[in-house]
């Protein structure tokens, strides 16, 4: 397959500078656009949604460390091994990270969000508004590990 080549919309600035996996809402973050390519016009509206859906780049991921295969989560050995793609480990194949954030407000072209957890720095590759409508439909199930690691994440 062909390499896909994408350009961030914009920054992550937040008070937190190392990839520590715990606490992400005690964290201030703010995204801040891309001011040669957006205008505050390109935020409008997000402001009527309570959150939004943030994509990013895992920047800082050695790409000699992304796991492809089987692992425990966290390094975790009391948790099962499980695929990379049954875990949302920073070091993942494309590096991209994805987070559903509180929408806190917007000024001109910066948006100041809850929740993010990427560090500060972090590429945003894109934004789209939460929709009650895309959420899973019919029952949501997880093994017992994926409750324990979130205990203390947010």
């Amino acid at each position: 397959m062909s390499p896909i080549v994408m350009r961030p919309i914009g920054v992550v600035r937040s008070t937190r500078a190392a990839p520590t996996d715990d606490g992400w809402d005690a964290e201030a973050a703010r995204i801040e656009l891309d001011t040669a390519r957006f205008g505050p016009d390109a935020l409008l509206g997000l402001d009527a949604f309570s959150h939004a859906e943030v994509v990013f780049l895992f920047d800082r991921v050695d790409e000699a460390g992304v796991a492809t295969g089987a692992r425990h989560p966290r390094g975790n050995a009391a948790w099962p091994r499980v695929g990379i793609f049954a875990q949302r480990g920073k070091d993942r194949p494309n590096r991209i990270g994805l987070t559903i954030c509180r929408v806190l407000r917007i000024e001109g072209t910066v948006l100041h969000v809850a929740g993010l957890d990427a560090i500060d720095g972090t590429p945003v590759l894109d934004l789209k508004p939460w929709m009650a409508g895309f959420a899973p439909r019919g029952a949501v199930r997880e093994p017992g590990w994926a409750d324990e690691l979130m205990r203390g994440y947010w």
